[in-house]
């Protein structure tokens, strides 16, 4: 699929749809693990992290709000943080920074970036992983449960209409 193509389907994922990929995430992780910590990308990351932090017994749940911004003064969008841990909160954790999906990857590569600046060990994990639109072709999750080029749209998405 060209990546400025629009995915051919939309699918609405149901509450089990979510259920059954997290539960196909949880012995890939559990394998790779022990991990200290989650850091969840918002928004899109906060249902999955909180399922991941059930399933794995993860009790330490951060978060990170990152939007990209492009200002009057800027050539290229930049992540603009308008939340994230501290490095003391950070330093030498093992860390599943947890999005909903990779599309162009950019926010879980935000934060991972970051996570690493702060001397963490992060591994991306998302739900879907769509790597026709990926922004970096030789970097990606470190784990999915699904890839597509679908327009997916998860239940918590059906809120807004």
């Amino acid at each position: 699929m060209n990546p400025s193509s629009k995915p051919e389907r939309r699918i609405e994922l149901s509450w089990q749809d979510v259920e059954r990929l997290v539960l196909d995430l949880k012995p890939k992780l559990l394998e790779a693990g022990p991990f200290d910590a989650i850091l969840c990308v918002t928004r899109g990351g906060l249902i999955p992290a909180g399922l991941l932090s059930e399933l794995l017994d993860l009790r330490n749940v951060m978060a990170a709000s990152v939007v990209f911004f492009c200002g009057p003064w800027q050539t290229e969008r930049r992540p603009l943080f308008w939340q994230f841990p501290s490095g003391d909160d950070l330093r030498g954790k093992r860390l599943l920074v947890v999005d909903d999906v990779w599309a162009d990857g950019e926010l879980p590569m935000a934060v991972k970036t970051r996570a690493i600046a702060a001397g963490a060990r992060p591994s991306v994990v998302v739900l879907h992983y769509r790597r026709s639109l990926s922004h970096f072709p030789n970097d990606g999750p470190d784990f999915f449960a699904a890839e597509t080029d679908d327009w997916l749209v998860y239940p918590w998405e059906r809120l807004t209409g």
